[in-house]
């Protein structure tokens, strides 16, 4: 899985994959230097599995950072003359394709609203649960 965008959660899951390798690393190590030290590699193996799980985790986390939020004008004519309004829209990848989407007016709503709106719009896009459920 890759994240589009660096973000935090990107950062996060590419530091506990090294941190993961080098645990991997030290057993390997260990079981080339001494095999009757088998259960302290078998331990390191178990802490970089874990590592492992706790960076696919940040991965998926990233992949719903991974959102661009921006400002949009839009001309509406009516028979008094035209009149440009502005509006918040977000964009994701989905495979090969761009999804873009109307987020809301900003007046109603801060840049951060409006990041967290398009961050639950690209969850229900991917199919993913809402984030207050398990």
């Amino acid at each position: 899985m890759k994240s589009i965008h660096r973000t935090a959660s990107g950062r996060k899951a590419k530091e506990l994959r090294a941190e993961a390798r080098a645990w991997r690393n030290e057993a390997r190590k260990i079981r080339a230097a001494a095999p009757m030290l088998e259960p302290a590699a078998r331990l390191r193996e178990e802490e970089a599995q874990r590592l492992e799980g706790e960076a696919l985790e940040a991965l998926k986390e990233a992949r719903l950072e991974a959102v661009t939020i921006y400002l949009g004008d839009v001309e509406k004519t009516t028979a008094k003359g035209t009149k440009t309004y502005r509006y918040y829209f977000a964009s994701w990848k989905v495979g090969d394709r761009v999804v873009n989407k109307y987020i809301g007016s900003p007046r109603k709503m801060t840049p951060e609203e409006a990041t967290a709106k398009a961050r639950e719009l690209k969850r229900q896009d991917l199919g993913l649960r809402p984030e207050g459920e398990n």
